[in-house]
């Protein structure tokens, strides 16, 4: 049995599991070398009074947007496949992860993802965004079956997919005591569920679980651009 240092450890490290997939947005923001397409000024602004944007990050991000946009049909919309695409270069690849962050994104839950909604969706993910945003998206993240609570049974499924995703193997006494670790660390009041409040207080004492949150090159998304 590992110890409880070791047992923590795995805790934070699947919680912030999602690394992967912000370091694939890193990489695009940096790489994009798309043909520039003027955004609509008033567009502009708006989304910038409405997120942690500034207007000239907001028309950087929309190169980012259209690449990903029309990766398969040039329509203006982020359909699943092209996200997927965007992320693992094939359109086919499941993730647990990728479809959860798919979900977020897609706002309105009409299967795509419009400009506005990837701007203020991303919004959370800018280094000046509050940090309360931040634990709320990561909650949101994490409670699959949309109940507004955390529950055993959803931890155990972010491990396994975590696990699956990454080649590892851990036998199942392990992956229980990282649950019950993950429980007794968070679920303050012990009714076998993780609220809010109750993740927001983990997060505070652990600032190291929302360190993925943040995406330092939206900052720097205007000098990037072409």
């Amino acid at each position: 049995m590992k110890s409880d240092a070791s047992l923590m450890l795995c805790s934070y490290n699947f919680l912030s599991s999602k690394e992967v997939y912000l370091l694939t947005l890193k990489s695009s923001l940096m790489g994009c070398i798309c043909t520039k397409q003027q955004l609509k000024y008033d567009d502009a602004a708006v989304l910038a009074a409405e997120t942690c944007f500034n207007e000239a990050e907001i028309e950087a991000l929309h190169e980012l947007f259209r690449k990903l946009s029309s990766a398969l049909k040039d329509d203006g919309l982020i359909s699943k496949e092209e996200f997927q695409l965007g992320l693992f270069r094939n359109s086919k690849n499941q993730s647990l992860f990728s479809d959860r962050i798919f979900q977020l994104l897609d706002s309105k839950h009409d299967g795509v993802i419009e400009f506005a909604e990837f701007v203020r969706s991303l919004s959370v993910f800018h280094p000046e965004a509050p940090q309360s945003d931040k634990a709320a998206f990561a909650f949101k993240l994490y409670d699959i079956w949309e109940t507004g609570f955390i529950e055993r049974d959803e931890v155990k499924v972010l491990i396994l997919a975590f696990l699956d995703e990454s080649e590892l193997m851990l036998s199942d006494d392990i992956v229980e005591a990282i649950i019950d670790k993950t429980f007794e660390d968070v679920d303050s009041n012990g009714d076998g569920k993780i609220d809010q409040e109750e993740w927001k207080e983990f997060a505070t004492r652990n600032p190291s679980l929302l360190k993925n949150m943040t995406i330092p090159y939206l900052k720097l998304a205007t000098v990037l651009s072409p």
